[in-house]
């Protein structure tokens, strides 16, 4: 079996070798060494969120039956170049740098992977959370820069304690989940909106299934989680913001298209929101003009809730397992277009 390894500097092209090659001793591979993180992935050909080019690609997967990724554009060009192609498995949470109508077409199953980065992003978010919150990050910058706020211990000014407050969580997914069991041990009382969770799950949880508008009025604070679609693109806009109550502090560290970022910098200045945590964005990187530079109470990192070493060694683990499953004809486990 001929195995295109399209790694990159996250989920290196060499563990990708290993994973795939434990669970199928003799596999022969290509390889293809994409530029992410250090050059910003973006659309390319139609699919989002890639990596490189088509040529690079199509240069690369001469003669491979299979090939595993995380960011290569898998388009309708590239499956034209590659009529031997039988599986692509991504490992990501969703295969949106895939043309998964043109893979279908091509009688290609693409394979993803739920849950790779769980744990790394709801530990990032519950972060977060409590920097927001307890105003860890920005007293640090403002003490660094040489400013001792020693009003922050002013009543008016301190912050609050996770123990006792209600969180609300858009979207209940792995990371979701995991999110609530920690606010769960901290105390917090949790409500969930996700028109495609499991009430029951919800419930044996511990949280709160609530319609989203309710979910805005009750929560201080607000953590996003949903993925992105055309349905849930701008889910929170200006008329949801206006739900939330006076100083409340919103999350997200899921997809910048989940929020419309323009009213921000207004609600942050004047205080109707009371601190905003962004991991993600509408343009990835923010523009030198972003409005948000010079609006009080922002966290900003650059989308790094999944980075952790585990997140990279279990997404090469779970994608290498499908291709094991492909190999030995068993069923696949997390199949895109079925």
């Amino acid at each position: 079996m001929r195995v295109l390894a399209a790694g990159d500097e996250f989920v290196g092209t060499e563990l990708l070798k290993k994973e795939v090659a434990a669970q199928v001793p003799g596999a022969e591979f290509a390889e293809l060494a994409l530029p992410w993180p250090v050059e910003p992935f973006g659309p390319v050909a139609g699919v989002h969120e890639a990596s490189g080019t088509e040529q690079q690609v199509i240069d690369a997967i001469v003669g491979a039956e299979v090939a595993v990724t995380q960011m290569a554009p898998f388009t309708k060009a590239v499956f034209a170049a590659a009529p031997g192609l039988k599986l692509v498995s991504v490992c990501r949470g969703g295969p949106v740098n895939v043309d998964l109508a043109a893979a279908t077409e091509a009688g290609v199953t693409v394979t993803y992977a739920p849950g790779r980065n769980a744990t790394a992003a709801a530990e990032f978010a519950i972060g977060m959370i409590l920097a927001s919150m307890r105003r860890i990050s920005t007293s640090s910058a403002e003490l660094l820069a040489g400013t001792w706020r020693g009003d922050y211990y002013a009543y008016a000014q301190t912050g609050v304690e996770l123990d006792g407050t209600t969180v609300g969580l858009v979207g209940y997914g792995a990371i979701g989940a995991k999110v609530s069991k920690v606010l769960h041990a901290f105390g917090a009382e949790v409500l969930v909106s996700d028109p495609f969770a499991d009430p029951a799950r919800i419930a044996a949880d511990g949280a709160e299934l609530v319609e989203l508008d309710e979910l805005m009025r009750r929560s201080f604070v607000v953590s996003l989680h949903a993925r992105l679609t055309e349905e849930t693109k701008h889910l929170i806009n200006a008329d949801k913001l206006a739900l939330l109550p006076h100083g409340a502090v919103l999350v997200n560290s899921a997809r910048g298209g989940l929020l419309d970022y323009a009213p921000l910098p207004d609600l942050l200045r004047s205080g109707r929101l009371g601190a905003l945590a962004l991991d993600v964005y509408d343009i990835e990187p923010p523009p030198a003009d972003w409005a948000l530079r010079d609006a009080p109470n922002v966290i900003a990192t650059p989308h790094l809730a999944g980075a952790s070493r585990q997140t990279a060694e279990r997404a090469a683990r779970i994608v290498a397992a499908e291709v094991g499953r492909y190999a030995r004809g068993e069923q696949l486990a997390n199949v895109a277009n079925p």
